[in-house]
């Protein structure tokens, strides 16, 4: 059988890097890493010898564009890892004081951006009737273990898992599977030094859901490959 094709946005350093890793050495995946910066893409592809291919997903015009030459080079998806993610929230901030500007430009990329990739790209997977779609979400989404601080972000982690829920039971009976995974808190440039996870530890959750078999889980929300709370 030709090899899965799969799709990770946001990908030219951190989690998203990692997941093209992983993905890659899998087997049997050919893995396309997407970055805002197409030459920053092309450079991260290298090091991984996988496809790279600019996109940003918080324009309709470079999701479009991108599907178009998707369709074109391959003609099918089968794999779509929505990892691009922004926290645009400035340290400490708060309900009261944040920016309208802070919310719009945070739910562009954290949510409208999958919600973009979604009407794109899971109409190729229902014609092949399978696909496996990982929405990179965050605990600072959970409603159970909503706190103080970083309210946008917050909020469009939270929105997120309810578009995975919803499209999880749209799709059901479809071959197509949807879910939410958290990393934890990991050693990137958004976590920071102290984090105490590697990249290794917080992609690896991604790269199960990401080859879910068929009788896997949908609908559901994981760390570590274990279900967390919403």
């Amino acid at each position: 059988m030709d090899k899965r094709i799969a799709v990770v946005t946001g990908a030219n350093r951190g989690i998203g890097f990692e997941i093209c890793r992983q993905l890659a050495r899998h087997g049997g995946i050919r893995v396309v890493l997407t970055s805002r910066d197409g030459k920053k893409g092309e450079t991260a592809a290298r090091k991984l010898d996988v496809e790279s291919h600019p996109l940003d997903v918080a324009s309709e015009r470079s999701v479009t564009s991108f599907s178009g030459w998707l369709t074109g080079a391959h003609g099918r998806i089968d794999i779509l890892v929505n990892n691009a993610g922004i926290l645009a929230d400035p340290r400490g901030s708060r309900v009261l004081d944040s920016k309208l500007s802070t919310w719009r430009e945070t739910l562009d990329t954290n949510l409208i951006g999958p919600l973009l990739m979604i009407h794109a790209l899971v109409p190729l997977m229902k014609k092949g009737g399978y696909g496996r779609v990982v929405n990179v979400s965050s605990g600072q989404g959970q409603l159970s273990e909503m706190g103080v601080g970083t309210p946008a972000y917050r909020a469009s982690k939270t929105a997120l898992n309810a578009l995975t829920r919803t499209l999880a039971a749209e799709l059901s009976g479809s071959g197509i599977l949807v879910n939410s995974m958290c990393p934890g808190w990991v050693r990137t440039d958004m976590g920071g030094a102290s984090a105490p996870r590697t990249v290794e530890q917080g992609a690896d959750t991604a790269l199960w859901l990401a080859t879910l078999p068929d009788n896997g889980p949908t609908g559901g929300f994981f760390r570590d490959r274990k279900p967390i709370p919403w």
